[in-house]
């Protein structure tokens, strides 16, 4: 029996081989390129200032790959270009005013510039007064109420007033509004809840206080709670002593004029801020 003759695969089967290998591979690879690109649409809103950092990116052109800070006047120094201001412009915008100057320039012919937040510095809240942590906060996010900067700050402290005031600044001109913070909680307009924004002040006053002193337990000064009377002021001092007497029961009130009156009080009589109550011995 003769031998069949070996096939031998020939250098243009073997290109041909290879050929449909390549093909393969970039049919598999078409449909990954082919996916958009996912966008931050929260970043895509946001405008720049100065301090933040971003980086940017040049399609094609990895020699000009930059991570920069705004500088105070809103600017940053690119490759080629030199100094660009970026100042209150989006992402995009500022990816558009780079891709034309270097087009300006004749660096590149057609450029395709991105820009990404990286840190934001520029939109910062004033937290001033009586709170746990009062400083300077930087608003990561949009749409941030005044409940949730309180929050950054720690809270309101013990000695802090319910009504907190916010100044809004619109141009030269300031806008001033007070908020009842339990009031948010308690059944109040969840509206006064209000969106905080960049360069916004929010002021904590000291609680108003009142005075006690003379035939209690406790005498010192404590906080003012709303629609408090005379009767609630002895509870906090902890009560007559064995030598007090509630005929005996006085306030100093301050005058508009910076000058205290003597009044005698009854148990259900109102306290005001800054007064001094005062709690005569029984004679007998």
């Amino acid at each position: 029996m003769g031998h069949m003759p070996k096939r031998h695969r020939t250098p243009t089967n073997a290109l041909r081989t290879l050929a449909w290998l390549l093909l393969a591979v970039i049919a598999m690879a078409a449909p990954a390129a082919a996916q958009p690109q996912l966008v931050d649409t929260r970043q895509s809103k946001e405008t720049l200032g100065a301090g933040d950092s971003i980086r940017i990116t040049v399609f094609q052109n990895p020699d000009l790959a930059t991570e920069a800070r705004l500088s105070p006047r809103g600017s940053i120094v690119f490759p080629l270009i030199g100094e660009v201001a970026l100042d209150g412009l989006t992402p995009a915008q500022a990816g558009s005013r780079i891709a034309d100057q270097l087009k300006r320039g004749r660096y590149i012919v057609n450029p395709q510039v991105a820009v990404a937040i990286v840190q934001v510095r520029s939109r910062q809240v004033h937290v001033l007064g009586q709170l746990l942590r009062p400083g300077t906060y930087v608003l990561e996010d949009t749409g941030s109420r005044l409940t949730d900067i309180l929050t950054l700050a720690g809270g309101i402290s013990p000695t802090g007033a319910d009504t907190v005031t916010i100044v809004k600044r619109r141009g030269s001109k300031s806008e001033r509004r007070e908020v009842n913070v339990p009031a948010i909680f308690n059944g109040g307009d969840p509206a006064t809840n209000i969106e905080i924004e960049s360069g916004d002040t929010i002021f904590v006053e000291r609680a108003p206080v009142f005075y006690i002193y003379g035939e209690v337990q406790r005498a010192g000064a404590y906080r003012l709670e709303p629609h408090m009377i005379v009767m609630q002021a002895l509870s906090l001092g902890g009560g007559l002593t064995a030598r007090g007497t509630e005929r005996g029961i006085g306030i100093h009130r301050r005058e508009p004029g910076g000058q205290f009156r003597k009044l005698d009080a009854k148990l259900t009589d109102a306290v005001r801020a800054d007064d001094i109550v005062f709690v005569r011995e029984s004679l007998f």
